[in-house]
């Protein structure tokens, strides 16, 4: 996706997505992880921005109104797809380095202020060019900054399937259940980069994964996690921040690895083609009409897989919103090769205040949860709820509202808790019978974990398992499936560096 943040006319190169403002671009720092080949990545501690903060870059630039002619329908999603060779048995062994070596006289990409960004995109920063933290020169451009009018136009006709049959739900009763003791966070550790240059899976170079953000995992079969990317760049790609030409709105990886002391190893990753990572939900990159694809959850039913995602309309100037079009269901029957959005599983975001457009969707029991928030970072949680065999049938939702199973709630749920609430990963521990919600606070600058004992709560309190203060530009927080009672795994995204870590957080 795309993103400029800053004013109309004079806007400052800002990028960070922490609800702190960050003043450095990424860099090796104290605390940058190395890989098994000695590269180094990027460290995303506050000890990176030791020194004096790097002057912003000023990009002057003015309003340029642009038609945009948006054929309708969509037109169908690339489903190009080439098999993953093996990886070389040497993991310091580039497979194709013909497609992601440097050649030693071509110059490093230089960002040129512009802005494309996921949901963590959110934030403000002041950067300067990259490699050039800590200098006293701003670098100044003047140019348009266009603003897209999309124009709706026919264009090829796509047949639509056929709406699911309506169906009646009941009103049920649903109180909520004493909360459980809270978590008790020991301590937390970045335990790897698990994407980017210098990762332990050197996905620069393996799939031209060289910056992205998210990482959001659903145990896809037995014995194998699907690991799903917001808005991701190759070769071209530069700190800080999202930035590029290779832009993919989402991407796809598959792990086998139970061992995650030592981070996650990512096996293969869908292909487009070459060492190239698919873009395998599609968008149409129109800024005010959809800027974008971002997926939001994961989980499978038996052979099916199921991604919830957001349709982008476009990022906000104001830090922490953005504005979607719908919160949409996605399935796969090819182990998460190809994937079709379902036209008929969406909830459109009338007049911006729908609650299920930036969801988590978890399966217990008899049922699919589907727990949302608003667009942005500033709204509360609602769940709803459907049978396993009803996923794609909007009908057949129930909305929680007022200690009720309703199928009328979707305008008015009312809220499991009443802190805001970002980017929401729900694990339900099926050994426990114990509901876990992690998601960025705003306003606590922390990852907080609460649990429950039922999906309507009640909710614990929200414990901190890692702060602003230590990573001054994390945001996301997505739990890993195979964690257990007193080890939470979880994904954090960094937006200086613009990649993603793995982190342990210990519980007693």
């Amino acid at each position: 996706m795309y993103r400029r943040i800053g004013a109309p006319l004079l806007v400052l190169t800002l990028a960070a997505t922490s609800p702190l403002l960050s003043m450095s671009a990424a860099v090796a720092g104290p605390n940058a992880p190395t890989n098994a080949c000695g590269e180094t990545g990027f460290d995303p501690s506050a000890s990176a921005g030791g020194g004096p903060a790097p002057v912003g870059n000023i990009d002057i630039r003015y309003p340029w109104p642009q038609l945009v002619p948006v054929p309708l329908p969509d037109p169908p999603q690339d489903q190009t797809r080439v098999p993953q060779a093996p990886l070389p048995a040497d993991p310091c062994a580039d497979p194709c380095p013909d497609l992601t070596d440097t050649a030693p006289d071509e110059p490093a990409p230089e960002s040129d202020g512009s802005s494309f960004g996921s949901e963590g995109s959110s934030g403000s920063s002041f950067g300067s060019t990259p490699g050039s933290s800590g200098s006293s020169v701003p670098r100044f451009s003047i140019r348009p900054d266009p603003e897209p009018i999309p124009i709706p136009i026919p264009g090829p006709a796509q047949p639509l399937p056929p709406a699911p049959d309506p169906q009646s739900p009941p009103v049920e009763p649903a109180p909520v259940a004493p909360a459980p003791a809270a978590a008790t966070v020991d301590f937390t550790s970045l335990v790897a980069q698990l994407t980017g240059p210098g990762s332990i899976n050197r996905t620069d170079k393996r799939w031209q994964v060289n910056g992205t953000d998210l990482g959001i995992m659903w145990e896809s079969k037995p014995g194998e996690v699907a690991i799903a990317f917001g808005d991701t760049f190759g070769k071209d790609w530069a700190p800080p921040g999202a930035n590029g030409t290779d832009w993919r709105s989402n991407v796809v990886g598959h792990s086998t690895d139970r061992n995650l002391a030592d981070g996650l190893t990512i096996d293969s990753m869908v292909q487009d083609s070459r060492c190239h990572a698919a873009e395998v939900l599609g968008s149409r990159k129109i800024k005010n009409w959809e800027t974008t694809t971002i997926p939001t959850s994961g989980f499978a039913l038996g052979d099916r897989q199921y991604m919830s995602y957001m349709s982008v309309r476009r990022w906000s100037v104001v830090p922490g919103m953005w504005y979607t079009n719908y919160g949409g269901i996605a399935y796969s029957d090819d182990d998460g090769q190809t994937w079709s959005k379902d036209p008929h599983a969406r909830w459109e975001n009338i007049f911006g205040l729908n609650n299920f457009q930036v969801a988590s969707m978890v399966p217990a029991g008899e049922h699919v949860y589907l727990f949302g928030t608003p667009n942005g970072r500033m709204g509360t949680v609602a769940v709803a709820r459907v049978p396993k065999a009803q996923v794609l049938n909007k009908t057949a939702y129930q909305y929680w509202v007022d200690g009720q199973w309703t199928p009328v709630g979707e305008a008015w749920p009312t809220p499991i808790l009443h802190d805001t609430a970002a980017e929401l990963s729900v694990r339900y521990d099926e050994t426990r019978d114990l509901w876990q919600m992690s998601y960025l606070d705003t306003l606590a600058g922390a990852i907080v974990l609460r649990q429950a004992s039922s999906p309507q709560g009640s909710w614990t309190e929200g414990v901190p398992v890692v702060r602003s203060a230590d990573y001054p530009a994390l945001y996301g927080g997505f739990i890993h499936p195979w964690s257990t009672e007193h080890d939470l795994y979880f994904t954090m995204s960094e937006w200086d560096s613009y990649n993603v870590y793995l982190m342990r957080a210990t519980l007693k």
